[in-house]
């Protein structure tokens, strides 16, 4: 069987400093920090003092551990990213045992992931339009998501469960630019935007209905 991973790495952002111990728990101060005033505040309306002043730094200090705060961001969006890389594992190897359920699986994994840190989420949408370093590391981890639903795609069409038609990638690319928006949406409560018990289901539904012209594709 095919092995689908959507998993991946790559080099650091540029501006973020290559983290010298995962433990050390005053970059680790810093990070919680951001995210916790992220869920208060915008972005740009937080300073570098108030994360040093909320990881109990000094300003030096901080510029120890990063270089700006856009760098304390790439950082967030870098983890939450590998923390949904780490959830959704191997779910799309088994996806012709029960393709609605592991489809279900994978959609419901990343949306757990980003909404436990939607704040993050939000803010990165938010800046990728004047930060290039947040719009480039965006854009390569949905780069590897599309490449692997574009290869789970292929496979379900070679077994027979799914038709021909549009190209694999240009499906994969529309599907995870549709989970991206409506997920914003619905984080953000940027309407209109379907009702937070539902957006799972719902994009299980177009995912289906995209790729098996059914809401109930046949297991092997």
């Amino acid at each position: 069987m095919t092995t689908v991973r959507v998993t991946g790495g790559g080099a650091s952002p540029r501006g973020r400093r290559v983290a010298r111990s995962t433990g050390d728990h005053r970059e680790l101060a810093i990070l919680r920090t951001a995210e916790a005033l992220l869920e208060r505040r915008a972005f740009p309306d937080i300073s570098i003092d108030d994360l040093a002043r909320g990881a109990g730094i000094s300003r030096p200090t901080f510029y120890f551990y990063f270089p700006s705060k856009d760098a304390v961001l790439l950082t967030l969006l870098d983890r939450v990213t590998e923390e949904a890389d780490a959830a959704a594992g191997d779910v799309l190897d088994h996806l012709a045992e029960d393709p609605r359920a592991r489809w279900r699986q994978l959609i419901g994994r990343f949306h757990d992931t980003f909404r436990a840190h939607k704040a993050v989420a939000v803010a990165c949408a938010q800046v990728r339009g004047t930060n290039a370093e947040v719009r480039q590391l965006w854009a390569a981890v949905l780069e590897r998501w599309v490449q692997a639903t574009e290869t789970a795609i292929e496979a379900e069409r070679r077994r027979g469960a799914a038709p021909g038609g549009s190209s694999a990638r240009d499906l994969a690319i529309a599907l995870n630019s549709m989970n991206e928006r409506v997920m914003y949406a619905a984080f953000a409560a940027d309407g209109p935007a379907v009702a937070a018990p539902d957006v799972v289901d719902v994009l299980l539904d177009v995912w289906l209905s995209a790729i098996y012209r059914s809401t109930a594709p046949p297991p092997a």
